[in-house]
């Protein structure tokens, strides 16, 4: 991964951060081109981060996007429901 690319993943997960409430799924359809395993793999370090300077919401924020984009991506395995 390049320098470049590094510096858009850290750029739209501040944009998520920023961006107002509910208006998460329309920020990642404009940058859907670096949506990606690398880009899930840096938000979970980054909320790893948050996690370790006390800001709990924030990194339960980006544990839930990565997690819903790497449903999406087939990279999250989905759990059996028992019927």
């Amino acid at each position: 991964m390049t320098e470049s690319r590094q510096q858009q993943y850290y750029q739209l997960i501040e944009e998520l951060i920023s961006c107002p409430n509910g208006q998460e799924p329309d920020v990642l359809e404009a940058k859907m081109d670096l949506v990606d395993e690398n880009f899930i793999q840096t938000l979970m370090e980054i909320a790893t981060v948050q996690a370790h300077q006390g800001n709990q919401d924030g990194a339960k924020f980006l544990i839930f996007i990565a997690r819903e984009l790497a449903k999406q991506l087939g990279l999250y395995p989905e759990m059996a429901t028992k019927s």
